[in-house]
């Protein structure tokens, strides 16, 4: 297999009121539009994935977060054959420290959930078999191939722990 795009995903939590809440963004436009999924994108030639995802939290957010303070939690491999452009590998990473607050850009509308309440139905069909794991302090590294309608998950090739 060629290799895939790389991109990022970075969920920062917060707590509040004896709660854990993550930064969710709706997507505005493009791949993903109207879906709420966590600040990330593509990495540029020659950027670390968690270098991309400081750029990228700033950049969609408004928030500043530093490379030392993410806390890598692992890599999903999303395969799209009725689509192939859209396949992708992604750096997974948490962080719980940044500067400033969250605002809304192009690519997202931020918005605080608690992590038991977060819409999954509203996001990404795949955010509901890892996402749980990884914001309850786990770690994940997950093949995710998705139908026809390039939006359900219809299989996990092979036995990927």
């Amino acid at each position: 297999m060629p290799l895939l795009p790389q991109v990022c995903v970075c969920y920062l939590l917060r707590e509040r009121g004896g709660r854990t809440e993550v930064l969710l963004g709706r997507k505005r436009h493009g791949l993903g539009e109207g879906k709420w999924v966590g600040p990330g994108g593509k990495l540029e030639p020659g950027e670390s994935p968690a270098d991309a995802a400081v750029r990228e939290v700033h950049e969609e957010t408004g928030l500043s977060v530093r490379a030392a303070d993410l806390e890598p939690r692992g890599l999903l491999t999303y395969l799209f054959p009725h689509r192939e452009a859209w396949s992708q590998e992604s750096s997974v990473f948490v962080c719980r420290s940044w500067s400033g607050e969250p605002e809304a850009s192009d690519e997202l509308d931020p918005e605080w959930f608690p992590v038991d309440e977060v819409p999954y139905e509203r996001m990404w069909h795949d955010a509901g078999f890892w996402l749980p794991g990884v914001l309850a302090g786990g770690s994940v590294r997950r093949t995710f191939a998705f139908g026809a309608d390039l939006s359900t998950v219809v299989a996990e090739p092979g036995d990927v722990a």
